[in-house]
């Protein structure tokens, strides 16, 4: 049998100890399916008194993750620590130049560097695997990167943020807002303290950029991303939606295009009968439209101990599999030197078409000044519905427009073109309606 594969973690909390009692529980079972023993010969977190249930005897412990990646007997440094810079970078480097296998979770440090790490792990022979960096336990990574070989890609979407789908989930099934479905995800420890990263959609931009790259194999573009995020989103548009047969879901959508590749992060109506319309609370779901395959959705947990741990373990055992002198996988798909440069495409035509709440002075000519602003910009509606006394006050009405496939440019034209007329109250909602193929 093939010699022991020493794994060292950096980062000892819900996941990196949960990993570790796996690989410690489940010690003979990973020896069988790998060939090999996988041994945890090193840690890093801060606290070494704390109990977190497995056992550290004949672990070597380190203050400093990066002086771990530098002298642990390690194989494969496991960096669990999070953030784009900082130690989980520094430390993660340090690994490759040594000349480690690396295993990450870390969207934002490979969101940031990761064209830059790659070309350095490429260039050593090296492998860095990142599973659980999108969408938790859903293996859509080695999907993208390994099972669909071969297929040409034309658009990848999901729901890729646990946080917001409880949110949106909570406020359509029980009536809540918002600010109380928030205050709840928090208790629950589904949201941070400051949960801006989640709720303004950085956290899904960050894995959408990834699978961008995987899907379209150009150069990570995190900053070329439209990005809108749920705190705007209202117990009035989530009951909106229902009534004219949607869902609200936080998508981050790519697509290429004929004048480059499309990223896209925003709250979205899709049809209530979708598939992805039925996905709730923390679970994820990827959906993959290709050339040879046609259409895949993968849904399951997103987050947590255990399935992000079940994600970096699957990374592991990939590794303790390989054998020296076997040929990588490209990190990102693709030779790190072969990404293309990212080209950004131009506004096109939206076919799901728009939803646009309006509240607006209830007064006479304001339904058809809106209806004038729409047609002068090239709008066909689809439909338009008003409510009097559900705005700001009784002398309010909230005007509801659903249009057909138009301009994203033609639409924000003509809401700032109502926002001039002076009778509107409140900003506009203005959301994108998808509507899937199949899923």
């Amino acid at each position: 049998m093939a010699d022991a594969l020493k794994i060292g973690i950096a980062g000892l909390g819900t996941v990196g100890a949960s990993l570790a009692r796996i690989l410690q529980t489940r010690m003979d079972a990973l020896t069988v399916a790998c060939g090999r023993p996988i041994a945890i010969t090193a840690v890093s977190a801060r606290d070494k008194d704390k109990d977190r249930g497995f056992d550290l005897t004949g672990i070597a412990w380190f203050h400093d993750p990066v002086e771990m990646a530098e002298k642990a007997d390690i194989d494969v440094f496991v960096e669990l620590i999070g953030g784009a810079e900082g130690p989980a970078e520094r430390s993660l480097r340090k690994a490759l130049k040594r000349g480690l296998h690396v295993v990450t979770a870390n969207k934002a440090l490979l969101a940031k560097h990761g064209v830059e790490l790659a070309k350095l792990a490429e260039e050593k022979g090296l492998l860095i695997n990142y599973e659980a960096a999108v969408a938790g336990g859903i293996p859509i990574i080695k999907t993208l990167r390994e099972s669909l070989t071969g297929n040409s890609f034309s658009r990848i979407y999901g729901i890729m943020n646990g946080t917001c789908n409880y949110i949106l989930t909570r406020m359509e099934k029980e009536g809540l807002s918002f600010a109380d479905c928030l205050k709840e995800a928090q208790r629950l420890g589904y949201a941070e303290a400051d949960p801006t990263f989640d709720i303004e959609g950085n956290d899904t931009a960050h894995k959408l950029a990834i699978l961008t790259t995987l899907a379209f194999g150009n150069q990570i573009a995190a900053d070329e991303i439209y990005l809108e995020g749920i705190s705007n989103i209202t117990i009035e548009d989530i009951q909106a939606a229902r009534d004219l047969g949607y869902r609200i879901k936080l998508l981050g959508v790519a697509q290429k295009t004929a004048s480059g590749i499309e990223q896209r992060v925003h709250p979205t109506m899709v049809p209530v009968n979708s598939v992805i319309a039925q996905v709730d609370g923390v679970t994820n779901a990827v959906a993959v439209e290709s050339d040879i395959l046609g259409e895949l959705l993968m849904v399951g947990p997103g987050a947590g101990g255990n399935a992000t741990a079940s994600a970096v373990l699957g990374d592991i055992t990939d590794i303790a599999k390989s054998r020296p002198g076997a040929q990588r996988v490209p990190v990102l798909g693709r030779p790190a030197h072969l990404l293309e440069a990212y080209s950004r495409a131009k506004m096109k035509r939206h076919e799901g078409g728009y939803f646009i709440r309006l509240t607006v002075m209830d007064r006479t000519g304001v339904f058809a000044s809106i209806a004038t602003q729409m047609a002068e910009n090239g709008i066909s509606l689809e439909s338009i519905v008003q409510h009097s006394g559900s705005g700001a006050s009784e002398n309010a009405k909230t005007i509801i427009l659903v249009t057909h496939a138009t301009m994203e440019g033609a639409v924000r034209k003509a809401v700032a073109a109502i926002k001039e007329e002076g009778y509107l109250l409140g900003e506009p909602q203005v959301i994108r309606i998808e509507r899937p193929k199949s899923v």
